[in-house]
């Protein structure tokens, strides 16, 4: 098998060859690696990890927007943002916004993405690796970050109608962007690739019934979207969002992305037995204590222990419990779990 075979596999919940493997890191993590590995750049990078997936992403060719002063970027929703890394809103544009203000609101134009170029970067791996594509879909960061999140959630009570519509909003920019990525390269992708984080480190950020209130209908309308054009739909979800799990299979979610295991709900084995014939479990590699502060023989331990629990009947991508692995994890750290799914992750599964 290669790559995509072995992860197309995965998704229908068969036993592939090997356990596919996911290779998320920051910048910062990436660049360390090639340096201490003399690796030249990120392909072969990649390849030295034996990642299964590659990603395309649309281009923003929209206007370019001045940043205040202290800012260091802004998203395409008019949040200016500052602090380390990704940072934090400088603002909540919509925090005091009545519902006509929020639909005379400067949304953004799908125009803004160039999708020209994507159907020609996924045939670059001529169908050998797991193609990830269209937007990233944001929306429930892009309201806290429009709203305030203690606002958001007032909202839920004293206003519903105007959090519908900001989400709408949202939703209508991310549905008809990857629509757009979908008509010029659908046949070159493989799975539609989302983000949202509805856990925290104890338990979900909001309740099952807010979840199904608020939340699924935007999630669907994206499920369905990416499953129109034939393709499956991962998310990334963080943190513990056990109860929020049997919701998003009802709404055809095909697999969740980074499970992390430090986090309220989320037991390995609970979650196996549970759901892992029904989704596909991507992560579970302790990225939270055991690749940032473990040895590579522990490391190997854990990753060992990982795969006896998770891989078993297929439906497991093995990786960190978090996409983004910091700069200060040790390099040698994540080779020994990649290099350990590599040699005990081999069907069937002992």
């Amino acid at each position: 098998m290669n790559s995509r075979d072995r992860v197309l596999c995965t998704f229908e919940h068969s036993e592939p060859d090997m356990v596919p493997r996911w290779c998320g890191a920051s910048p910062e993590f990436w660049a360390k690696a090639k340096r201490e590995l003399g690796i030249p750049d990120d392909e072969a990078l990649r390849v030295r990890l034996g990642d299964d997936f590659r990603r395309v992403f649309a281009r923003y060719c929209g206007p370019e927007f001045p940043l205040d002063e202290g800012a260091t970027a802004r998203t395409v929703f008019g949040i200016q943002r500052r602090g380390i890394g990704y940072g934090q809103p400088t603002s909540h544009p919509l925090e005091n916004a009545s519902l006509r203000q929020v639909h005379d609101y400067a949304w953004p134009d799908p125009e803004w993405m160039d999708v020209s170029g994507i159907r020609d970067a996924a045939l670059q791996w001529q169908r050998q690796y797991a193609i990830l594509g269209g937007d990233w879909s944001s929306f429930w960061h892009d309201a806290i970050d429009l709203l305030g999140m203690e606002n958001l959630y007032l909202k839920m009570f004293d206003a519903p109608e105007l959090l519908d519509a900001v989400l709408t909003h949202i939703v209508d920019f991310y549905a008809e962007v990857s629509q757009r990525i979908f008509e010029a390269a659908s046949d070159a992708i493989d799975i539609f690739f989302i983000g949202n984080d509805f856990g925290g480190q104890t338990g979900p950020l909001l309740s099952p019934s807010q979840f199904d209130r608020f939340i699924l209908p935007h999630l669907q309308r994206l499920i369905d979207l990416g499953h129109a054009y034939g393709l499956k739909v991962q998310m990334h979800c963080c943190g513990g969002f056990e109860p929020l799990i049997p919701a998003m299979i009802r709404a055809g979610l095909d697999g969740l992305h980074a499970i992390q295991p430090c986090c309220g709900g989320m037991n390995l084995a609970a979650l196996k037995a549970g759901y892992g014939r029904q989704i596909v479990l991507n992560g579970r590699i302790d990225s939270h204590h055991v690749l940032l502060n473990g040895t590579p023989d522990s490391v190997r331990k854990a990753t060992r222990e990982v795969l006896r629990i998770m891989a078993p009947g297929g439906g497991y991508v093995a990786g960190a419990s978090h996409d983004y692995v910091l700069e200060e994890t040790p390099v040698e750290n994540i080779l020994a779990m990649f290099d350990t799914v590599a040699e005990v992750g081999r069907y069937p599964i002992e």
